[in-house]
């Protein structure tokens, strides 16, 4: 189906005001980028409900008060549509503090199909003296429906308002409010997200250079398009082949690959840090008794097809797959119950992404999806949410945001249960064949892959702890990251392992000591052992 041409003007919200006219991580949003000096409102926080914006109302301008977690701020909430052109409508809520801003703007990203949050702040962005902002993107709710109207047909005003519109809008009204409030633009401008998140703050370095100085982006979902369209490729497996595994047997899997896998990057510590010089074969676990049953050649060739990931009937890769070591209760979850009979569970949002903006059809089920019906719908992904990257975000030309000036820092976990870390790579690749090679593309975006770490964080590896730092740091102190800080906590918060998290293409080399402490490795263009 041919999407309509659309253009949208939300870069040019005008801002009249009596006063004024104006032309991640929790704990990573308290950086506070060296401001020394906060500045001071030039009018009260109520007096922001009579501001004029063009296609936005002004719901509501409320003074908060100081809590435990956050200073005292204003809460802005605000509509914006693009009538008589459009009928959509984008909740947006801008968060100002009353006193202690620093004199920068943080914009939050959202996860899953959600946009965002438009009406809580992020109060560690607030704590450390930051303008934050949410928006809903469009649809207030988690779910993919809002891409299908009522008579089936897609919503492509709802979906781009979900691909890029929304956070664009509510990035331009957080800046002209700002202005409003203080009498001054922020100085420095700063996205922070994971996951979703992620894929929102690259798809404004694309589309919109100059919108921010800095991005921090975290497991970022681009690729949308064929990422969703792959998630579901273990589920179609086990389906097709009428064996859906349990999951005692999934973690033989792991356990074994760990196993023959740990000690490739010099040290054992239940890391699987060298996958790419990981080649296990699911086969080798074939006989093996679990509490759910002993591990069949069905199994086991399910399992290195999860691992391999989705092929067309040549055996050309389609898309990337699962890491060996990532948990496989994100997408290919199953459920055992008490009979012993065990059913599939799909990732929810790939299960919406083939209802929703495949199918068209919220009643669609995904176990009836057979092989050739997989390699349509992964067509019909590819073909109808690229040309103009919406949902993908996967735009590799960046070259605009790096004569802004801008700054990228993005991470992927290699144990990511639900974004596949090598897409990112690949896209990071891409970026650098127009850029012009690693080195161009290094004076602007730096990547880093996190050992063991699951989606935005968990899993046995250690973490980014730095990664929103790291980014004010390039951009206001011209300090480029060559590692980020790393760090694994248990259950109770207290930290049990550090590690430094190294600039693709480097690895963290374990120079002897304890392996639980950072200072026991060291960046290096390799482990410093000889793979057999």
């Amino acid at each position: 189906m041919k999407r309509p041409t659309r253009i949208r003007l939300a870069g040019a919200l005008v801002l009249v005001v009596a006063a004024a006219v104006s032309a991640v991580t929790a704990v990573q949003a308290q950086a506070t980028g060296d401001h020394h000096a906060s500045h001071q409102p030039r009018r009260s926080c109520e007096s922001l409900v009579s501001a004029r914006f063009a296609n936005t109302t002004i719901v509501s301008a409320t003074a908060v008060e100081a809590s435990k977690t956050a200073p005292a701020y204003c809460d802005v909430q605000a509509t914006v549509t693009n009538a008589p052109a459009y009928t959509d409508s984008v909740k947006i809520g801008v968060f100002l503090p009353i006193s202690t801003w620093n004199g920068s703007f943080q914009g939050m990203g959202g996860g899953g199909f959600s946009g965002g949050d438009p009406t809580n702040p992020d109060s560690a962005a607030l704590a450390g003296g930051y303008v934050t902002a949410g928006s809903d993107t469009g649809h207030p709710d988690k779910s993919g429906s809002f891409a299908l109207r009522p008579d089936g047909t897609p919503d492509w005003q709802a979906i781009d308002d979900f691909g890029y519109v929304g956070i664009h809008e509510m990035t331009v009204l957080a800046k002209q409010l700002t202005k409003a409030y203080y009498g001054q633009a922020p100085a420095y401008s700063y996205f922070n997200g994971c996951s979703t998140g992620g894929r929102q703050g690259l798809i404004e370095a694309q589309r919109y250079p100059r919108d921010y100085n800095g991005i921090s982006a975290g497991s970022p979902a681009i690729n949308s398009n064929k990422l969703r369209a792959a998630q579901m490729w273990g589920q179609m497996q086990m389906q097709l082949a009428g064996d859906f595994i349990p999951q005692c047997k999934l973690a033989a899997f792991n356990a074994a690959a760990t196993v023959a896998c740990d000690k490739l990057d010099g040290v054992a510590d239940g890391i699987i840090s060298d996958w790419q010089g990981c080649h296990f074969d699911a086969r080798t676990v074939i006989g093996q008794a679990t509490p759910c049953g002993t591990v069949t050649a069905i199994d086991a060739d399910i399992v290195n097809k999860i691992w391999q990931g989705p092929v067309d009937p040549k055996g050309n890769p389609l898309w990337f797959g699962l890491q060996p070591g990532a948990s496989f209760g994100g997408l290919n979850n199953t459920v055992t119950a008490a009979d012993g009979t065990t059913t599939g569970s799909p990732f929810g949002a790939s299960d919406e992404w083939y209802r929703y903006f495949l199918a068209r059809d919220p009643k669609f089920d995904w176990r009836t999806i057979t092989y050739p019906q997989f390699l349509d719908f992964f067509q019909q992904a590819s073909s109808e949410y690229t040309d103009l990257d919406v949902t993908s975000s996967a735009t590799p030309d960046l070259s605009s945001f790096k004569a802004a000036g801008g700054k990228i820092v993005m991470w992927s976990g290699t144990y990511d249960p639900l974004v596949y870390q090598l897409g990112d790579l690949d896209y990071v690749q891409r970026v650098r064949d127009v850029i012009g090679g690693a080195k161009q593309t290094d004076q602007f975006l730096r990547f880093f892959f996190a050992p063991g770490v699951g989606h935005c964080g968990g899993g046995a590896g250690a973490a980014p702890t730095d990664q929103f730092q790291a980014v004010v740091d390039w951009v206001q102190h011209g300090k480029p990251p060559a590692q980020l800080a790393g760090a694994k906590t248990d259950a109770a918060g207290k930290v049990t392992m550090t590690r430094p998290i190294c600039a693709y293409p480097q690895v963290a080399r374990y120079r002897g000591g304890d392996p639980n402490t950072a200072r026991s490795f060291t960046c290096a263009n390799d482990f410093g052992r000889i793979k057999n």
